[in-house]
């Protein structure tokens, strides 16, 4: 399934597109049926001993590179803010990350800088404007992710704020909407609303009471979830590799998954 296969799916319907850390977690997932797949740059993060947003360019486009590789579903790239702040800056990396052979990437309005958290707008539309340059460049029909970081940044007005951005970068030429953490239904559901018939991205970080028919119902095209797989597996090393050093048992190992069982799937994979 390919580029063209990817952007029909955002066309109806409502799909999981979960999120990998390396290329081993890729294929498990595949393995799954799930029909595309999404980096997280903080789950990648936290696999090399970086914090989210310290991985540098080109070890993250050859982090992308290898997830597309190891799979045969499209797979949408976390390209956090585009790793510069500069349009012409932006316009040449997603180039770069178009070449690594993703079907969909996003740009999001975080400057990680505490003091400003966000872009001022017209610089955000401006960055957004040269990734969508560099996409219309190629020919190659890859999708562009707007991301509004209202929420992640605690914005004090965050769905109006969202809003106001989201618009913006949906005439500015996003072809996906997404403003990682919102949670309430009715907050979602004015969001779809409000950026329709452009898809919107949510994202799910925890159990927040939401399953995937009850976020169809609200109007969501797609669903991702970010870093909590890779938090997930942490969460289960973290406990057993405590429970060794500091009470010297090996209990948290109980009911963990056979070697063997991992091994039969990644020699089928191949």
């Amino acid at each position: 399934m390919g580029r063209l296969e990817f952007r029909k799916l955002h066309e109806s319907g409502c799909f999981v597109i979960p999120n990998p850390w390396d290329a081993g977690s890729a294929r498990y997932l595949q393995n799954l049926g799930f029909r595309a797949l999404a980096t997280s740059s903080s789950a990648f993060a936290f696999s090399r001993g970086f914090s989210d947003g310290a991985i540098p360019r080109d070890m993250m486009l050859q982090h992308i590179r290898d997830i597309v590789s190891a799979v045969d579903v499209p797979v949408n790239a976390d390209f956090e803010s585009g790793h510069a702040s500069d349009a012409a800056d932006i316009e040449a990396n997603v180039r770069l990350c178009i070449e690594t052979g993703v079907s969909g990437l996003s740009i999001e309005d975080r400057t990680r800088d505490p003091a400003k958290p966000l872009y001022e707008l017209p610089l955000a539309l401006e960055r957004l404007t040269a990734a969508r340059s560099a996409i219309d460049a190629s020919g190659t029909g890859v999708l562009l992710t707007a991301r509004a970081e209202c929420y992640l940044t605690g914005h004090p007005s965050p769905l109006r704020e969202s809003l106001r951005r989201l618009q913006a970068y949906s005439e500015a030429g996003a072809d996906v909407l997404y403003a990682p953490g919102v949670h309430r239904k009715d907050e979602i559901k004015t969001i779809v609303s409000e950026v329709s018939p452009k898809p919107v991205n949510v994202l799910i970080s925890s159990n927040i009471g939401l399953d995937v028919g009850d976020l169809a119902d609200l109007g969501v095209r797609r669903i991702s979830v970010g870093s909590a797989l890779a938090r997930a597996a942490w969460t289960g090393f973290i406990h057993a590799a405590e429970l060794i050093s500091k009470q010297g048992t090996f209990s948290g190992l109980d009911g963990i998954v056979p070697a063997a069982e991992i091994n039969n799937l990644f020699r089928k994979a191949r």
